[in-house]
């Protein structure tokens, strides 16, 4: 059995990790992938600024980054396993405090704002991708695809 690990570096917005957990498991069953490693980091937004700036080259606060332990997959393509270390899915970085001030934006509470992220987060762990209309159209599909195993 393979781990979903949650590390929670913020101490300001009570959050609800074994929820967190069993949503990104049902997200994972449905994708087929529910034996594999998954890491979600919950922090500020300095320290998703942080990474965000390194990795990106983006000075500034986001929602959410994904770091995928595959990221040479194509969207869609199956993972081949060949090894144990190829059952992980990779890193997700959430910052809460961007999640709570963004939520009613969206129309949503807290949870499901976060709940949408993860999805989000484990479509970009997959190499979806939002940067043309197409591929943000097909990740969307993937999106929804996990939304609606949590509802």
């Amino acid at each position: 059995m393979r781990m979903i690990t949650i590390i929670n570096k913020q101490r300001t917005i009570v959050v609800n990790e074994t929820a967190i957990k069993k949503t990104a498991h049902k997200m994972l069953m449905v994708l087929g992938y529910e034996k594999f490693d998954l890491g979600i980091y919950l922090t500020t937004n300095a320290t998703v600024r942080k990474y965000n700036r390194e990795f990106r080259k983006k000075d500034k606060p986001t929602d959410i980054l994904s770091f995928p332990f595959h990221p040479d997959l194509a969207a869609g393509q199956r993972i081949v396993v060949t090894c144990p270390e190829d059952e992980n899915l990779g890193d997700i970085i959430i910052s809460l405090e961007y999640v709570k001030k963004e939520a009613p934006n969206w129309g949503r509470s807290f949870e499901e704002h976060l709940t949408a992220l993860l999805a989000h987060g484990i479509a970009h762990l997959l190499n979806y991708d939002h940067i043309t209309d197409e591929e943000y159209r097909v990740m969307s599909k993937v999106e929804r695809k996990l939304l609606k195993t949590v509802e």
